[in-house]
């Protein structure tokens, strides 16, 4: 245990001098310090925390993003969370994209109601939701098939005046067409190649399929050829990749 605590201190010293001394650390640095509190408790955790909030305040909440996000992508669920709750004794303030990264890490380990919850104290704390906020929550009420809520979801955010993309009508398609509502499935494809948003090949499959299942034959293979005539300009994987934190 002591050989465990003097290397959290001293990758602790390491990292917060790198902080200091450098304009920026990449993605690497976080997720090594990451991993380094893989072990320790609780309590150590909460320290360096506390330490980083101080040695880059005012700019702490960047630095506190990246740090959040890093447990997160290490399996670390619990302690990131435990970060994020910890925001609200400190000096800096939850942004945008400190919630945003919180919603993503509560939808994608399936604790919907806690999603939904920071989702309400968001809008609580007068932030107001983006695109990657929107489409994190559909995606998340998607894999459940909550069609219920991805509804509301959606008129909340044209209500808002949020301009969907890509990531929004691939979550929303999917979810309509797997209800059996294909014909709201293929009116959000006709909406989205209005808006001039190029379909990806995952669209055209999943609208395929459900239209199969649906009986929709006739539809079905129109839309294949649709697609298969159109391989070249189908939207791609990068098309796919959300703003950064």
């Amino acid at each position: 245990m002591a050989t465990e605590g003097n290397e959290v201190d001293f990758s602790s010293y390491i990292f917060k001098h790198l902080l200091v001394s450098r304009e920026s650390l990449s993605s690497a640095a976080y997720l090594s310090i990451a991993k380094v509190f893989k072990q320790s408790e609780c309590s150590h955790l909460l320290r360096f925390v506390k330490d980083i909030s101080e040695l880059t305040s005012p700019k702490s909440t960047p630095v506190l993003n990246r740090i959040i996000y890093s447990f997160a992508e290490c399996g670390q669920i619990d302690k990131a969370l435990l970060i994020f709750d910890q925001l609200e004794s400190l000096t800096c303030k939850r942004d945008l994209i400190t919630y945003n990264t919180v919603l993503d890490v509560l939808g994608r380990v399936g604790r919907l109601n806690e999603m939904l919850h920071e989702f309400a104290a968001l809008k609580e704390a007068s932030i107001i939701p983006d695109v990657v906020t929107y489409n994190t929550l559909l995606n998340s009420l998607r894999k459940v098939g909550r069609l219920d809520m991805c509804s509301s979801i959606w008129k909340e955010m044209k209500d808002s005046g949020v301009q969907p993309d890509l990531l929004t009508y691939t979550a929303l398609i999917e979810c309509f067409g797997r209800s059996g509502n294909v014909h709201q499935s293929l009116s959000l494809f006709h909406e989205m190649k209005l808006k001039q948003i190029r379909p990806s090949i995952h669209i055209y499959r999943s609208l395929i399929s459900n239209l199969k299942k649906m009986g929709k034959v006739e539809v079905a293979m129109a839309i294949s050829e649709e697609m298969n005539s159109s391989l070249s300009e189908l939207a791609g994987p990068k098309d796919f990749k959300r703003n950064k934190r």
